[in-house]
């Protein structure tokens, strides 16, 4: 291990202080750690991340995370159809994801949603998709796992159509404005966050909305090998994210919401315990 690797390390051991905490959202199928997962794991146990829920994103991914929850221990996972991936999304492959559901490694129904952003697919077919996940997720009684992304105004009312009879869910990787955040809150639906609020170009606003999000609804992930966190001192070489960063994201809701670390990751990991049964 290189000099500068060592230290980057030894500072999230330190960050982290034996506190406890659950990565609620972490793509740990994605290629870029086919070749050292095993060593990207020991480096999040050692950080203190007690559990990881394993994103999936299309079919071959969530079939690819159930797979890694039986190769490791305290991995569970999602299944789901990412909005991206949605105008792929025949009959067959609902199925597929229908199938995986009923398998108690996967925890929730996603990553699913709305992206308006980028339209990768059709607006109308990620909407046809969300609706058919809210329906699985209302069937089979697990929680949801949320994407929305310059969508709110189609996204939230889809979502709240279902509400009622959804166990619960978390907007994952919450990026957006105070209005759209109280919305969600009023549906008593998890907010998750990300690296993004260590982003001074683009994060600043949750600096000050974290402070509004509810002990009890407050959520913190990954997303790794995305959205590595730009506050890290020094910088990473690599710009790959991995689960042992969460405590950069810990680190920074703790600073801005003047609370300790230890409180926030006690609340955390109980809030991931909670929402997906884990």
């Amino acid at each position: 291990m290189c000099s500068d690797t060592a230290h980057r390390l030894a500072l999230v051991y330190s960050r982290a202080m034996n506190f406890p905490l659950i990565d609620i959202g972490a793509n740990l199928g994605h290629e870029s750690f086919d070749h050292d997962l095993p060593e990207v794991i020991q480096r999040a146990v050692a950080a203190g991340i007690v559990h990881h829920l394993v994103t999936g994103t299309t079919l071959a991914a969530s079939q690819k995370a159930l797979n890694l929850c039986r190769q490791f221990a305290n991995l569970s996972a999602t299944a789901g159809i990412h909005p991206h991936e949605a105008a792929h999304a025949d009959a067959d492959t609902l199925k597929g994801i229908r199938a995986l559901l009923n398998n108690p490694l996967v925890r929730a129904v996603g990553e699913t949603g709305l992206d308006f952003n980028r339209d990768y697919s059709p607006r109308p077919d990620q909407e046809r998709v969300f609706t058919e996940h809210l329906l699985m997720a209302v069937e089979i009684g697990k929680p949801v796992f949320l994407h929305q992304r310059d969508a709110h105004s189609r996204f939230y009312p889809i979502l709240k159509d279902y509400r009622d009879q959804l166990c619960g869910g978390v907007v994952h990787c919450f990026t957006d404005e105070k209005t759209a955040l109280y919305d969600y809150l009023d549906m008593d639906m998890y907010i998750g966050i990300t690296g993004w609020i260590c982003d001074e170009r683009r994060g600043q606003h949750l600096l000050e909305l974290v402070k509004d999000i509810p002990h009890d609804r407050l959520l913190l992930e990954t997303d790794a090998p995305y959205l590595l966190p730009r506050s890290l001192r020094p910088k990473p070489k690599t710009r790959r994210n991995e689960p042992a960063w969460l405590t950069e994201v810990l680190s920074t809701v703790a600073r801005y919401t003047e609370r300790s670390p230890a409180d926030i990751a006690e609340e955390t990991t109980a809030n991931a315990r909670r929402l997906f049964g884990i």
